[in-house]
């Protein structure tokens, strides 16, 4: 779990994966990583997810960090980390879905926004607060739920772009969830591989924005 926490922090930035279709989300894993971007996030709303993990995780082992969110369902838990998700993520905080997620051994990961729910998450026993919709509230919002919780490790999701990572990060977070602007639905469609990886290289900050 440490070890995964550990590559987490590394990687900084997650790629929130809401494809189409499983074969679509594994090319778009292909790109991401050629782009740079190693945090892999399959969400439940994507078809077929044990088969994505597993398939990312043969083609990419170690060279990524994989897990798997929008979970709902406690079965989904086991579901994923036996398809390969060293991480777990849900959208909120239900008492029976984060006892399942935590139940695997997986680092653990549901859904805050208030102090209140920050509090609830933490006496439950997850390993990350995922911020969410954290376009609500900015960095500045991060930075100050930082100071009644600095120990905490969070994962801002939702309203991260390229050009505020770094705000992100000076903030206080462990890792950005970013979705849409990274990954979107409509280039995986699209089949746009290119435009792809283009965008992973500018959230690793390889090119200019």
């Amino acid at each position: 779990m440490t070890d995964t926490l550990d590559r987490l922090r590394a990687a900084q930035v997650v790629a929130v994966i809401r494809a189409p279709d499983a074969g679509g989300a594994v090319k778009a894993v292909d790109a991401l990583v050629r782009g740079g971007v190693t945090g892999i996030e399959i969400t439940y709303s994507t078809p077929g997810v044990p088969e994505v993990l597993a398939a990312v995780a043969e083609r990419h082992g170690d060279a990524v960090v994989l897990g798997a969110g929008t979970l709902r369902r406690p079965e989904q838990a086991r579901e994923a980390v036996e398809a390969g998700a060293a991480f777990l993520v849900s959208p909120g905080i239900d008492d029976e879905l984060v006892g399942a997620m935590i139940e695997t051994g997986a680092v653990s990961m549901a859904g805050a926004l208030t102090p209140t729910e920050v509090m609830r998450a933490e006496a439950l026993g997850v390993d990350v607060v995922k911020v969410f919709p954290a376009s609500l509230g900015g960095p500045a919002y991060l930075r100050a739920l930082r100071g009644p919780f600095p120990d905490t490790p969070f994962m801002p999701t939702g309203g991260v772009t390229a050009d505020n990572v770094s705000e992100w990060v000076a903030a206080g977070a462990i890792a950005v969830g970013a979705g849409g602007d990274l990954c979107s639905a409509a280039d995986i469609t699209a089949g746009d591989w290119a435009g792809i990886e283009a965008k992973a290289q500018r959230f690793g900050g390889r090119v200019p924005a």
